[in-house]
């Protein structure tokens, strides 16, 4: 854990980031776009229909939706707000919405964002899409100067610790009895990542994109994990235990 204690080390010549904008993001398997509910939320809630048992929204603090016009009334009011900031991901090749997520806790005086109100269609799960959006919003994030980049999950979510190693974001303890959700007690696990690391991190995630790491039937190659795994300075133990 020697590597999560920077010490009192002097912070030089970092200057205040922006905040998010409402331009896009573009990559190969992926388009973000601003949420809107004129544009997505049709499209996003046929996607999330395929969902019939509700799976995708168990650790999310509102949803499921009974029907399109409930779902477009949620993404109206999104759509309005700037923390959190919300992205839809586009198929390029389709068109289709097939999820979204946001920059949330947006704290430019302090160097900090974080990755959040991740909610992926059963279209899109298990795509190189999903992993190509998380490198977009990443490299973002640290080209525009935020010093630490966040992931929380509810604890019991070991799917989304196992994304968040995979992803690079390294553990840093969970907060007992953080909130409450859904009636629900909360404790959260707390992963990052920090600027220091982007270089390994975006070495890491183009090696994983490349053409080059996918066979004829656009399986992987080269697992993400594996290649951040020398990246992260820190395990999670609860998956070390589910292994």
């Amino acid at each position: 854990m020697d590597g999560l204690n920077n010490g009192c080390e002097v912070v030089k010549n970092w200057q205040v980031p922006p905040r998010p904008g409402s331009d896009g993001l573009t990559g190969r398997f992926v388009r973000l776009e601003r949420l809107s509910a004129d544009r997505h939320a049709a499209d996003l809630y046929r996607a999330n229909s395929a969902d019939g048992n509700g799976v995708i929204w168990k650790y999310l603090p509102y949803g499921p939706f009974s029907s399109v016009s409930g779902y477009h009334h949620w993404v109206r009011e999104m759509e309005a707000v700037d923390d959190p900031h919300f992205f839809t991901l586009i198929d390029p090749k389709t068109g289709h919405a097939g999820g979204i997520m946001s920059l949330m806790r947006i704290a430019p005086e302090l160097g900090s964002i974080e990755v959040g109100h991740i909610n992926i269609a059963p279209e899109m799960q298990r795509s190189p899409a999903v992993t190509e959006a998380i490198f977009l919003l990443m490299q973002w994030v640290f080209q525009a100067g935020y010093r630490r980049f966040e992931w929380k999950c509810d604890a019991a979510n070991l799917r989304s610790r196992r994304s968040a190693e995979r992803f690079g974001f390294s553990y840093e303890g969970v907060f007992r009895q953080h909130m409450i959700s859904k009636g629900r007690n909360r404790d959260t696990a707390w992963f990052a990542c920090i600027d220091k690391e982007w270089p390994a991190l975006k070495e890491a995630y183009q090696l994983w994109l490349s053409p080059a790491n996918f066979n004829d039937d656009g399986d992987q190659i080269e697992a993400l994990a594996d290649l951040t795994r020398l990246v992260r300075v820190s395990t999670d133990p609860a998956l070390v235990d589910s292994a």
